[in-house]
């Protein structure tokens, strides 16, 4: 808030004369007047919007997501529902031990691995940690790409490349999770690694 002084001026002239024999005496009197006057100048501030936020790792993998969502296969729908993908298995075994979508995929990447050494499926989380799952899940599918017996739980970044890139060049799944947040994340977002499983479910879900 700003304020402005404004000053005015204005004057009067008052004149009279006097006679004294043959004297005359003329008086003029000046009054001069000063108002003054303020006025309040109102200054709003514009409030900016943070640049250069950061963005979360579940926003930037959303938005990968649906740039590659368009070229993926779509899921099977469940009739009545707004594109919630549904999960039927042919093994009548996995129908009836897993009771939801989340379980149903989390039933099949068991599944999947249960053969392989280091591995312990439990959740979609830190069951996914130190990459090993994602190879195990990806040489299953892909046996010939590289040797799962010489892989180490220790060498979590050199798993997670091997996995995603492999993933992406035999397979064609985008590398929705990025190598870095993997590796700096002890306890990955369970969305990011249950979107990213869903569509290694996608591509292979027909041959195995």
């Amino acid at each position: 808030m700003c304020g402005h002084l404004f000053t005015g001026h204005s004057e009067s002239t008052a004149r009279s004369s006097v006679k004294d024999g043959d004297t005359v005496t003329h008086t003029e009197v000046t009054t001069k007047k000063s108002s003054f006057s303020t006025s309040a100048v109102g200054k709003t501030r514009a409030s900016k919007a943070p640049l250069g936020q950061a963005i979360s790792p579940f926003a930037k993998f959303q938005q990968l997501d649906k740039q590659t969502s368009k070229s993926a296969p779509s899921s099977p729908k469940t009739p009545g529902t707004a594109g919630a993908p549904l999960f039927k298995f042919t093994d009548p075994k996995l129908s009836r031990s897993a009771s939801s979508v989340k379980d149903k995929l989390l039933y099949w990447s068991q599944s999947k691995t249960k053969e392989y050494k280091n591995i312990q499926i439990e959740n979609f989380s830190t069951s996914w940690s130190n990459g090993l799952a994602f190879c195990a899940l990806i040489h299953h599918f892909c046996p010939d790409a590289f040797d799962y017996d010489t892989l180490k739980p220790e060498e979590r970044r050199k798993n997670f490349e091997l996995a995603f890139r492999v993933a992406d060049d035999k397979a064609g799944i985008a590398p929705l999770l990025d190598v870095e947040d993997m590796v700096m994340m002890r306890k990955p977002d369970w969305k990011c690694v249950f979107t990213y499983v869903q569509s290694i479910y996608r591509r292979f879900k027909d041959e195995d």
